[in-house]
């Protein structure tokens, strides 16, 4: 159906040219397979805190870790067809790194560093999935 209401993080990672690191789900995802994504995204498990599930997740997902800051929240509700939804309350948080990217190939297929005007352009992609799209037009208000 349309999934009940949990706590989620996604996370933008900026490198030192102010570009977001975007992922490619990998195949094996039973939602939004081959989807462009956040940086990092996760549930969050019970007594952990936005930030602890940002920076559980960020070596698991890219294989780095770098501190990450809580922005806000927000809340989209999204269906992938009659496999399933997501219903998520979540919080964008934001991290600085520069290096290497050694993603993990059963999380991520590939990944690539994006101007914030070349994402504002291609956000309403369908390739692109629906947090990345709500959390980008929440991101563009906050930072204005």
């Amino acid at each position: 159906g349309k999934g009940i209401l949990h706590r989620a993080i996604t996370v933008f990672i900026f490198n030192d040219k102010k570009e977001i690191l975007l992922t490619r789900r990998s195949e094996l995802k039973k939602l939004w397979p081959l989807s462009w994504d956040t940086s990092c995204s996760t549930h969050v498990f019970p007594g952990e805190t936005y930030e602890q599930a940002g920076e559980r997740r960020l070596p698991e997902e890219l294989g780095f870790f770098c501190k990450l800051k809580y922005l806000f929240k927000f809340i989209y509700q999204a269906e992938f067809g009659k496999l399933g939804s997501e219903n998520e309350m979540c919080a964008l948080l934001v991290g600085d790194y520069a290096g290497k990217v050694p993603f993990n190939p059963k999380e991520i297929s590939e990944c690539k560093w994006i101007s914030l005007e070349d994402l504002r352009k291609s956000i309403d992609e369908a390739d692109n999935t629906p947090w990345l799209k709500a959390a980008f037009l929440e991101y563009s208000k906050y930072a204005k």
